[in-house]
């Protein structure tokens, strides 16, 4: 089923569950979202048994992760270059990688940046043992693996790290059910992606109605083969 609703309000998502039959919603396995707390409360008010369905996507929070380390970088390049330290410089970008897809041309640079003990580095590292959270085998081990890492991040003294870590362990419930369901948000946010071209092409959309028209057209999976 398509749907395409109005704003973020709760609103926008109840008219969605609205719409389908009470076996529809029985039927419902898993719903991944971001941590936007009117779609949570949505869901847990229309779908039976959400509270172990919704699976906050890791995209998203991997992504607030990497938010938080380049928070810390700023801050951290401002203080060094008021000292004269143009460590940091230019480096925003190096920050972003995984350790495993630095590029070859930057890998000895980086080497040298990371290792040095900075608060930019610290938090880098939490944010790649965040990553490896995700590929816990199980919900067990998930569930002690965050633990340990939520210590790491509230003990690391680093405020945009420790306000991740409080957010995440605020919605652990619907972190943990990532490694029951397995679901991740990719295909929505390729789509997504693809909506703001629809955007960016039209130079934008006077009218909602037909903004909602185009994405069916476009995205909707349309058969436009004249029938034989």
């Amino acid at each position: 089923m398509q749907y395409v609703g109005d704003g973020r309000e709760q609103g926008s998502l109840d008219a969605f569950w609205q719409s389908l039959l009470p076996a529809q919603l029985a039927g419902v396995e898993a719903v991944g979202m971001d941590m936007w707390e009117p779609f949570v409360q949505s869901t847990l008010a229309h779908v039976p048994g959400a509270a172990s369905k919704i699976v906050h996507d890791p995209f998203h929070l991997v992504k607030a992760m990497n938010e938080a380390v380049n928070e810390v970088r700023k801050s951290e390049h401002r203080r060094l270059q008021a000292q004269g330290d143009d460590t940091l410089k230019n480096t925003r970008q190096l920050w972003l990688y995984g350790l495993e897809n630095v590029p070859a041309k930057r890998a000895q640079s980086f080497e040298e940046i990371w290792t040095i003990n900075l608060e930019t580095s610290r938090a880098w590292m939490l944010k790649e043992l965040f990553r490896s959270f995700w590929l816990c085998d199980t919900l067990k081990q998930a569930g002690t693996y965050f633990a340990k890492w939520y210590s790491w991040a509230i003990r690391s003294r680093l405020d945009p790290v420790k306000k991740v870590a409080r957010t995440c362990k605020s919605h652990l419930e619907h972190i943990l059910t990532f490694f029951v369901h397995r679901l991740t948000n990719g295909p929505i946010e390729g789509l997504n992606n693809g909506i703001q071209g629809l955007i960016k092409k039209a130079f934008g959309y006077r009218n909602r109605e037909r903004f909602k028209t185009d994405i069916f057209f476009h995205f909707g999976g349309l058969d436009l083969y004249p029938v034989q």
